[in-house]
């Protein structure tokens, strides 16, 4: 059998699987993926990373001709990690894939459906994107079979895993975000074998979180300026101003105002701050190279702080932290800002995120009394459940796997059933 290839930084740990796999002909006569890139290509093949195209980003699918989903939105997360990661010694395919996997969790209508959710699975756990990442990448996508018969989801390396805990914590009172609900504690314990006591996220998860923030900032602010929800002229009236920046410290609470506003006039000052936006092709090329110049200021800052904290590297699992300055993610937290206040919290979002609350929530009902409707897999899982609660986890978990427009025709045919 060829030798398993490990990246500098990386150890046997890193690359184990939680379950065991049958030996393929192709790793027996050679031609040896490393494990990373194998990682990469199951979640990219992966039927819950085609989904994320029928997902809400920020604006539903199809709601303009410029459309930006939890799929591009990955796509652009996982561009920005790779390259994020080279800089600093990282494996790039780690790194990448994990940033490609980092939404697989989001249900039908983003954060919505995600409150949603949560909000109908109180008693039994709650519902929060990422712990459902953890689920998807270790049962329910199909891809690995377990010798027991059981899914084994993707059955991904333990460092991918681990680069996808956001939250490397359980349900705990009065925290909204969390890492794993209680009948997955077992492979997220595994995932953790190897992190000193009390660790935060591993470098690689703080890559793709980064990575995260650098996307939803800047190209849905992009989004934000081409489909006419904001003109940037906006930017520089006082009462605006004073408004975005109370929105602002949702993102950055430890910031006051002043600050926030140092933060937005760095941005405005800058040569290529698209002022002005007709629409034109000129125009258009101008908001494209803001995007690329503001990635490019978020990236190499972060960059150069943490090899001026670590050293040159490589940097990985959890021997560094990433160092994000002050100044720089005070910016990035205003363009958080701007995309929350004038795309997703208008008086039109906020009736339409109601609508489909509703919807999701009574879905759920629904959903829990006609099992019949679950797709194969999950009936299967139905039927072993060994009570309620695991039962509306099962009905939870098909309705936290389907596109926008697959939950509205799902609620609409059992509803007028």
């Amino acid at each position: 059998m060829a030798q398993v290839q490990i990246t500098p930084g990386y150890g046997e740990a890193d690359i184990e699987r939680y379950a065991v796999e049958p030996v393929s002909d192709l790793k027996r006569t050679g031609g040896e993926r490393t494990p990373f890139q194998r990682d990469r290509a199951r979640v990219l093949h992966s039927l819950a990373l085609r989904r994320l195209a029928g997902k809400t980003q920020v604006v539903a699918p199809g709601e303009s001709d410029f459309p930006r989903t939890r799929l591009t939105h990955s796509l652009e997360v996982a561009q920005i990690g790779r390259e994020l990661a080279g800089s600093l010694g990282a494996d790039p395919d780690l790194v990448e894939a994990a940033c490609l996997a980092h939404d697989l969790g989001h249900p039908p209508f983003g954060h919505t459906g995600e409150d949603a959710l949560d909000s109908v699975t109180g008693h039994i756990g709650g519902f929060e994107g990422n712990a459902q990442n953890l689920r998807i990448l270790t049962r329910l996508e199909a891809k690995v079979i377990r010798p027991d018969g059981r899914s084994a989801g993707l059955n991904p390396t333990r460092a991918l895993l681990d680069a996808v805990t956001k939250y490397p914590w359980p349900r705990r009172p009065g925290v909204r975000k969390f890492g794993h609900y209680t009948d997955d504690h077992t492979v997220f314990a595994w995932t953790r074998i190897g992190a000193p006591a009390g660790a935060g996220k591993c470098f690689e998860a703080q890559l793709m979180d980064w990575s995260d923030d650098v996307a939803y900032s800047v190209h849905d602010l992009e989004d934000a300026i081409h489909a006419g929800h904001l003109d940037p002229k906006v930017l520089h009236v006082p009462d605006e101003r004073e408004a975005l920046f109370e929105r602002a410290r949702g993102y950055a609470p430890d910031a006051d105002a002043g600050e926030l506003a140092e933060a937005l006039d760095r941005l405005l000052a800058v040569e290529w701050w698209p002022d002005d936006y007709d629409r034109s092709f000129n125009a258009q090329a101008r908001l494209k190279r803001a995007a690329s110049e503001l990635i490019g200021r978020f990236c190499l800052a972060v960059a150069r702080d943490t090899r001026d904290t670590y050293g040159p590297g490589p940097h990985t699992r959890y021997g560094a932290e990433l160092i994000v300055p002050r100044p720089i993610r005070l910016e990035n937290a205003v363009l958080k800002a701007v995309t929350a206040r004038y795309v997703m919290e208008t008086e039109r979002a906020l009736a339409l995120r109601a609508r489909q609350s509703d919807l999701i929530r009574e879905l759920v009902a629904l959903l829990a009394d006609r099992p019949d409707r679950l797709e194969p897999a999950f009936h299967t899982w139905w039927s072993e459940a060994p009570d309620d609660a695991a039962r509306l986890r099962v009905a939870v978990d098909q309705i936290a796997s389907i596109t926008d427009a697959a939950a509205q025709r799902l609620y609409h045919e059992l509803r007028d059933a």
